[in-house]
């Protein structure tokens, strides 16, 4: 979960108040946070969110924000948003987008800020939102990246290009030679950390103003001019690229938001694209984009178990900085500019439960018992764990998420079926597994030290995109097992599955199979009652050799589900 680390002096004078550790406690579950630690020395309080759905307490502003409004000060009006209905003053701040960016980086969202000069304690602020809503928010920068630049440099408008990696060059920050887009991705340490990002494109993305005078390679580094930001600058360019919209146009409605509440004036910017977006070709941002959200008073006093009045739902709400009234049995909520969380009514029940006060709910003891048993698939599995252990294979446990890397590319399958992640914190959780096999080749490919023969089993869930189940995918109860040796081979792993099926005493026949995973001619379907159960064979070589397996595998896996049905 992210963590963030706040000035003490600081945090408690822009909450209006000072708390204790113990008061502190108290108010912070209003943030879904905890405090996590602090050093007194250095006189930073250490806390830790515990809800990724809220990308805007991810920062010492926004941590203050809803605070400050849990505790009954009122709510700051944010009058820099545009949105699909009307106009809005943008002067002479425009980007203009690529073309070619549409399939690279296609977005871009921007704003300025101005009023103030910036102290090192903004400055340090500033440098934790850009790190933590780009490496949890943004996927490590593939989804949404920052810059943040010295505005009064700027000349406008600002070019959002797809340039040439090899000819085009600059002066990055921290470096004082002229490297190539390329040769930064190569060179710069964060060229080294993020240069992947866009490296497989053949042109990369670029930002310069109407001058020609270079702002950054993002999503990898910004210039050593326009973008060394400093103590005492006063106005500020702010962008962020990506490649969600949606996600990214939140990013910046959050980050203006800091600036505005930290006594900036917010200038929006707009960008043109050449291309449709989801919010049209031309975009001012900060842009609002939310919906209203709604739950009946009835069904929120239901799920909470409590008879809160028209009044108190709205004021519980009012304290989590969500306006809200009440009509004809409804509650209507109007979505703060900074959040993008009220998917379903119970989004709004939470709040309203957070809001009231969870101290306020007493606890309730149970009115009825029921006696607990072992439903009829964990028993054919806990059978089937038996029978693999009395075979010699040792048991493992996997994670169900992992990247695309390790579940489709080195399978060498085209993952049809995989279910993606949407907004996956991080791409190593990208996809749900769809085949135990992955998870088998990845402990096998970090087991090359220990004694030969190598054998293991997992009995676990995966699932898989499936049109024809009303929810579009399904997930299934399965038994994988591997051996791995310089003498294994078909016919060993056709002799392990022909001892599990006749100690779960099923009958089964073969037949043949084409898999990439596999060899041709060395695999095949396990068939029974006239339902494919599974697959086993060789491991093909190219497989072994993209996981970095140097001793013959051979694997097996069984869908427990079916084969429960059979018989």
């Amino acid at each position: 979960m992210p963590k963030i680390e706040v000035l003490t002096k600081t945090f408690y004078q822009n909450i209006g108040r000072t708390y204790t550790d113990e008061q502190l406690e108290e108010i912070l579950p209003s943030a879904k946070a905890e405090l996590d630690g602090k050093d007194e020395e250095a006189g930073i309080l250490k806390i830790e969110l515990n809800d990724t759905n809220r990308p805007d307490l991810w920062s010492s502003a926004g941590l203050v924000r809803q605070l400050r409004t849990y505790t009954g000060k009122k709510p700051l009006f944010y009058d820099f948003f545009s949105n699909a209905d009307e106009e809005f003053e943008y002067g002479n701040r425009i980007i203009e987008v690529d073309p070619n960016l549409k399939d690279i980086r296609p977005y871009i969202t921007a704003f300025a800020v101005t009023g103030k000069k910036i102290d090192d304690t903004v400055l340090k602020d500033i440098i934790q939102t850009q790190e933590k809503l780009c490496w949890n928010f943004g996927r490590k920068r593939r989804s949404i990246a920052m810059g943040v630049y010295r505005n009064d440099l700027i000349s406008y408008p600002v070019k959002y290009t797809a340039a040439d990696p090899d000819t085009t060059k600059f002066i990055p920050l921290l470096m004082d030679q002229e490297l190539s887009l390329r040769e930064i991705n190569e060179q710069h340490p964060k060229g080294k950390e993020f240069g992947h990002i866009v490296s497989g494109f053949p042109l990369f993305p670029f930002l310069t103003d109407s001058e020609g005078q270079v702002l950054s390679f993002p999503p990898v580094i910004n210039s050593a001019h326009i973008g060394a930001v400093q103590v005492d600058d006063s106005e500020l360019f702010i962008e962020l690229t990506g490649t969600v919209h949606k996600d990214l146009i939140l990013a910046a409605s959050i980050v203006a938001c800091d600036f505005a509440d930290a006594g900036f004036t917010i200038l929006p910017v707009k960008v043109v694209y050449p291309y449709e977006t989801e919010f049209g070709k031309e975009v001012v941002t900060p842009y609002y984009f939310q919906e209203p959200a709604s739950a009946e008073l009835a069904y929120i006093n239901k799920l909470l178990g409590m008879e809160l009045s028209p009044d108190e739902a709205v004021n519980a709400l009012k304290r989590m900085g969500v306006f809200a009234i009440y009509d004809n049995g409804t509650i209507f909520a109007t979505v703060p500019e900074y959040r993008n969380d009220f998917l379903h009514p119970v989004d709004i029940i939470e709040d309203v439960m957070i809001g009231h006060g969870m101290e306020k709910f007493a606890p309730v003891m149970l009115d009825s018992f029921t006696f607990g048993r072992l439903t009829g698939e964990e028993e054919f599995s806990r059978k089937v764990k038996d029978v693999m252990i009395g075979l010699g294979f040792q048991e493992m446990m996997y994670n169900y998420l992992g990247s695309r890397k390790d579940y489709i590319t080195k399978m060498n399958v085209d993952g049809s079926e995989y279910i993606q992640i949407a907004n996956p914190m991080t791409e190593n959780y990208e996809f749900v597994r769809a085949s135990i096999i992955p998870s088998m080749m990845q402990s096998e490919s970090v087991s090359g030290n220990a004694v030969y023969p190598h054998a293991i089993f997992e009995v676990g869930k995966v699932a898989f995109l499936d049109d024809d189940d009303n929810s579009g995918s399904v997930t299934r109860n399965t038994l994988g097992f591997l051996s791995a040796d310089s003498d294994v081979g078909f016919n060993q792993i056709s002799s392990t599955v022909s001892a599990v099926m006749f100690y779960l005493n099923k009958e089964y026949t073969l037949k043949e199979l084409d898999d990439p995973k596999f060899i041709p001619g060395r695999c095949a379907v396990i068939v029974s009652e006239g339902r494919q159960v599974g697959v086993f064979g060789e491991v093909h070589p190219a497989v072994l050799e993209n996981w970095g397996i140097q001793m013959p595998s051979v694997v097996c896996e069984i869908d427990l589900d079916l084969l429960m049905k059979d018989g």
